[in-house]
Parts: C-alpha cells; sequence; structure tokens
C-alpha cells in the first residue's frame, strides 16, 4: 500500500506557492519538500527576447546578488541584447554621418553662390 502524505507547513490548498515534491528520506518515509518559485528570466526592453549571460533568481535572491550575475560588461548590459546595442550604435553613426553630409551639401552651395554672383 503506498504511504500518505501531509502537508508539512499550515497552507493547506494546493497554490503556487505551496508546490511540492516527493522525496525519500534516509529512514525510508516519504515526505513532501517543499519547491521554491522560478525566477522570471530578465528580457531586452526593446525586443523582449531573453537576455543571456544573467541569472534569473526571485526578487529577494537578486538584492543579496553581486553585480556581476546581474548583467554583462557592454554598454546597455543587463538590460538590452547585443542585437539592440548595435542597433542603436550604427543608428547614431548614421544620424551622425547623415548630419556631417548635410553640412558639406550646405557649404558646397555656399561657395557656389557667390561664384555665380560674379
Amino acid at each position: 500500500m503506498v504511504q500518505r502524505l501531509t502537508y508539512r507547513r499550515r497552507l493547506s490548498y494546493n497554490t503556487k506557492s505551496n508546490r511540492r515534491r516527493i522525496s525519500k528520506t534516509p529512514g525510508g518515509k516519504l515526505v513532501y519538500l517543499y519547491t521554491k518559485k522560478k525566477g522570471s528570466v530578465p528580457v531586452c526592453g526593446d525586443c523582449k527576447r531573453k537576455l543571456f549571460g544573467v541569472k534569473a533568481p526571485r526578487p529577494k535572491k537578486l538584492m543579496s546578488m553581486s553585480r556581476r550575475l546581474k548583467h554583462v560588461t557592454r554598454a546597455y548590459g543587463g538590460s538590452r541584447c547585443s542585437k539592440c546595442v548595435r542597433e542603436r550604435i550604427v543608428r547614431a553613426f548614421l544620424i551622425e554621418e547623415q548630419k556631417i553630409v548635410v553640412r558639406v551639401l550646405k557649404a558646397q552651395a555656399q561657395a557656389q553662390k557667390p561664384a555665380k554672383a560674379k
């Protein structure tokens, strides 16, 4: 016959916070071991994809963890994924290049105006 198991805590409902697994003790008894909730995986703020190299603990554990476990050593590390950071850098570079092109065209137009006036 199967051994009956009883809860070890006061909460008697099958809720998310009352998850448990069965374990056998050295004495051969079956008991419940309460499992912790899984932490949510950090996601990129732009594309909502999972961030690699960043741990996913529960908030209380996150407070006591060192900084190196919570981010990667890159601009926007732990907040944006590498693809989105690359996209931002390229976009910023192209915007700056466009500004330079506009400035050069304006200078060329200024240089040609006096030449035509003569």
